[in-house]
């Protein structure tokens, strides 16, 4: 384990670590084809591991918690790139997930289930977690959940820890749902979903979501009005969107050259809780989110920017009418 600050001011779960493995392609990806790879890059992935990533290039301070063996390859390259950790032993060894990247940004991703986690394990991470409560300004849970781990576990994480702290969650598929399915009891003060996430929660359509912010800031109200804090909401090259109690804002995407679209989320994410370290406006923080996640696409594989490659001053945000509540 490495030594964390005093304080640490973002922690980050990752339950489902992972070695990312990106190949970059000549030409666009031919399914049945030989393909030779232009590059080839390996590096300690995961959702989590992306935003303490983020946080280490912003000089912010951070943990990252994870499952994993001391002498796994995966916890070498963490190492290596410098990021503080708080290991508690892994079911196995850390997953490899693929990804590929043609020239026009376009990423196929082979995403690894990973080993069934323990009961043990989990308890062991929730209990590091509580640990670091008391030292964290945000708490980040993120990412899919490993075989075996119940579908509710981020929401019984979020009802431990969100008098501690704030919690900030990014999920998908099953968990996400189930963390939805108890809001009333398990509210994080952050979620950040995206269009087609976002529109498999309230049943809107995705394509209609991805391409009106109004109806994304309108779906986004529903889980305020169940007791979450704030929605971002990422949709894509159409920027994102922000709803909070005190009103909705879009921000379009700023045009750039994309080269991969992996981790740009999580980018995007920590853009936020960076301006919320800052107690920077709701608008402010949206520009800074969007800002880092235009910077991530424009960067090789899953490079997370430094604070030289993110331009907020080139957001344009806009605040969104005024959000009429479902009956």
């Amino acid at each position: 384990m490495s030594t964390p600050g005093a304080r640490s001011c973002i922690v980050t779960l990752t339950p489902n670590p992972s070695i990312d493995r990106t190949g970059t392609l000549a030409g666009p990806l031919e399914r049945g084809a030989v393909h030779r790879l232009e590059s080839v890059t390996s590096q300690a992935g995961g959702k989590g591991v992306n935003i303490s990533r983020a946080c280490l290039a912003a000089d912010v301070d951070t943990v990252a918690v994870l499952p994993a063996g001391p002498d796994d390859p995966f916890v070498h390259l963490l190492s290596s790139a410098g990021i503080p950790y708080s290991l508690v032993p892994g079911p196995g060894a850390v997953r490899v997930n693929l990804a590929l990247t043609e020239p026009d940004g376009t990423t196929t991703k082979l995403n690894s289930p990973g080993p069934p986690v323990t009961g043990t394990c989990l308890d062991a991470l929730a209990d590091t977690l509580g640990d670091l409560a008391e030292r964290a300004d945000w708490m980040v849970l993120a990412g899919s959940l490993p075989p075996g781990a119940p579908l509710g576990w981020y929401a019984d994480l979020v009802a431990m820890l969100r008098e501690r702290t704030k919690i900030a969650v990014d999920t998908s598929d099953a968990p996400l749902q189930a963390l939805v399915d108890q809001l009333e009891t398990a509210a994080p003060h952050v979620m950040k979903p995206n269009g087609e996430e976002l529109a498999s929660l309230t049943g809107a359509d995705p394509e209609d979501l991805e391409s009106d912010p109004a109806a994304a800031a309108q779906a986004a109200q529903r889980l305020l009005d169940r007791g979450v804090e704030t929605v971002l909401a990422t949709l894509g090259g159409q920027g994102a969107v922000l709803v909070t109690e005190g009103g909705a804002w879009h921000a379009a995407a700023p045009e750039i050259e994309v080269v991969s679209t992996v981790g740009a989320g999580d980018s995007s994410l920590f853009g936020y809780l960076l301006g919320a370290l800052h107690d920077l406006e709701p608008a402010a923080r949206l520009a800074l989110a969007v800002a880092y996640g235009s910077a991530a696409a424009g960067l090789p594989g899953t490079t997370i920017p430094r604070r030289s490659h993110v331009h907020p001053d080139r957001v344009v945000v806009r605040r969104l009418p005024h959000l009429v509540h479902p009956a």
